[in-house]
Parts: C-alpha cells; sequence; structure tokens
C-alpha cells in the first residue's frame, strides 16, 4: 500500500523505519516544524525529519495539518499512520486516505486515553501495560482499535525504558495492521465504554517527591518521569535529580527518616514512609547523570544528609 507517515519525536522513529523495511511504500512523512534546540536555540529538524531524509523521502511540515490537505490529496494515500504528531486531525484531513489513519498509542484503550500514558501508568503503579492501533477519528483516542498487545512493567523500569520497549513493539505492529488493511481483513473493535481513564500531561507537580509516602507511591513516582523530566529533590539547599530506583534491599540495621539517605560502598539508599528505597541514578547539580554509588562516595554524606521537596527544608537557602 501507500502509506503516509506522520510523527515528530525519538519515540516515533521506529515506527516509521519498520514500515520502511515492510512490503508497503511510505510514501511521504509529515512531522512538526524545525524547532529551536539546544544552547544555542538553533532551528533543528524533528527525529522523524531526519530519519526520512536518511531515508529519502519526501517530508512535509506544515504549521497546520490543514495547509497540506491538497499536497495530502495528491499523494493518493491508502493508509496513514500516526505516531505522537503533535496536531490534531480535523474531519477533512482525517477523510484524506482511503483506509482512514491509525495511530499507534502506548496503552491498551481505553485506559490511559491522552497524553502521557505511559508515564501514569507507571507512576499508578501499573505491573501491566500496552499499546494499541486504533482508527483516528475526531475525539481523544476514541477510536475502534484494530490490534492491542499486552506487556509487563517491571519494577525498576522507568517510563523512558518502557516506552522504548513499547516502540520496538509497536512498529512491528503497525507493519501487521498494514498487512491485514492490504489483505482485505482487518477487523475494528469498538472501544469499552467502560475502564475508561485520561494520562494529563506531565506537570512540575509530578517532578516533586514526597518521601513521607509509601515506598512503592515514591519508587513509582521517581520512574514515571525518567529520563525527561526528571524527578527532584534538594540536598544542602542544591537541586538534584533522581532519576532511576533498583530493586536492592536496604542492609539489616540501616534506618531512616524519609528523605534520610544512606549508602554502602555499592547501593544508596533513601527513606520513605514505609521503609528505604535503592536509587541508582542521579543527576547532581551542574553535572551529567551518574551512578548513585559514585555519587555518593563524593558527595561527603554524613547521618544528617536529607533529600528535601524544598531546599528551605533541606536548611540552606538555593
Amino acid at each position: 500500500m501507500r502509506v503516509l507517515f506522520a510523527g515528530t519525536p525519538d519515540v516515533a522513529v521506529p515506527s516509521l523505519q519498520a514500515l520502511i523495511d515492510s512490503p508497503h511504500e511510505v510514501v511521504a512523512v509529515l512531522t512538526q516544524p524545525d524547532a529551536p534546540t539546544g544552547r544555542g536555540r538553533r532551528l533543528r529538524p524533528s527525529a522523524v525529519a531526519q530519519a526520512a531524509k536518511e531515508a529519502g523521502i519526501p517530508v512535509l511540515k506544515p504549521e497546520r495539518i490543514a495547509d497540506a490537505a491538497d499536497d495530502l490529496r495528491a499523494l493518493e494515500i491508502d493508509a496513514a499512520v500516526v505516531v505522537a504528531y503533535g496536531q490534531l486531525l480535523r474531519r477533512e484531513v482525517l477523510e484524506i486516505p482511503r483506509h482512514g489513519w491509525f495511530n499507534l498509542h502506548f496503552s491498551l484503550l481505553p485506559a490511559y486515553r491522552g497524553a502521557a500514558p505511559v508515564q501514569r501508568a507507571v507512576q499508578d503503579g501499573l505491573t501491566t501495560t500496552g499499546l494499541s492501533i486504533f482508527l483516528l477519528d475526531e475525539g481523544l483516542d476514541t477510536g475502534d482499535v484494530a490490534l492491542t498487545a499486552e506487556c509487563s512493567i517491571a519494577p525498576d523500569e522507568t517510563a523512558g525504558d518502557l516506552l522504548d520497549r513499547l516502540a520496538v513493539d509497536g512498529g512491528a505492529a503497525l507493519v501487521r495492521v498494514m498487512d491485514e488493511i492490504a489483505a482485505g481483513h482487518l477487523t475494528l473493535t469498538p472501544q469499552a465504554a467502560d475502564g475508561v481513564s485520561h494520562a494529563a500531561k506531565l506537570t512540575a507537580e509530578d517532578q516533586t517527591i514526597d518521601f513521607t509516602a509509601d515506598a512503592a507511591a515514591v519508587s513509582a513516582r521517581i520512574r514515571a518521569v525518567a529520563p525527561k523530566p526528571g524527578a527532584f529533590a534538594y540536598l544542602g539547599g542544591q537541586r538534584h535529580k533522581l532519576l532511576g530506583v533498583g530493586t536492592d534491599i536496604a542492609p539489616d540495621g540501616m534506618r531512616l527518616e524519609p528523605g534520610g539517605i544512606g549508602a554502602t560502598k555499592r547501593a544508596v539508599f533513601v527513606g520513605t514512609g514505609t521503609g528505604p528505597i535503592h536509587l541508582t541514578r542521579i543527576g547532581p547539580p551542574g553535572k551529567q547523570a551518574m551512578n548513585a554509588a559514585d555519587w555518593a562516595r563524593g558527595a561527603r554524606l554524613d547521618d544528617a544528609s536529607r533529600l528535601t521537596t524544598t531546599p528551605e527544608a533541606s536548611g540552606e537557602q538555593a
């Protein structure tokens, strides 16, 4: 089939590559306009635009997708695939491909409709999630489902790691759906009316850690926003990013108040409302993220060292 691919960030690239490697023809890529990035704020193409360029595929970058409607009609598209494109599609555009637009969403719909399904699933402490491919309509992730696939969430898995896994699995699933459309035997199933939940965008509040909460909740909150934007806490008035949680158990006899830090030669632990958790990765102020045990060896920790929600609570001003 002649397929249009619409996507923008890194997480969409595995799906684009899977379609390029499939028997179907990716006739064009639709992506967001170049955006300023880095310290110099230079305009740079999206990850999807760069991948398309390397593959020799034409790229469209309209400010408004409606402005590209005529260009899309001229492509004579059989089906379109959407992975984290970043613009809403109106009816005028939805009607262009012969078989419609198929969106890869990183949850088991109708659960976690919205912008941050992976992060919210981790934050809520789920042990299982998955992906869905559905036919886009004008609602928010409400269209009929073509395929779902379930996967487990490891107890130390960050949202970033989970998203990377789902992105690869999603690429293969999209090719399977395109194959079924081409063969004329795709089955669509309406989403269930119950079990609906919404995954709102992450906010600054999601990055803050309340160490008086129970260990499972603290762990889930840290992992949900890692590696970006990252959870944070203050030590000695300075903001540190908390970027990973492991499954090691604190040594017998280690008693830590909420936020209190304990370190062995190989591991770092922080106290919560119900017991210590294992911190594996930390981003100190002004430095690259590093292994937490390596950080601890140079951090001059003592029995009073404590991570807090605000710089004032740590005993010093930032």
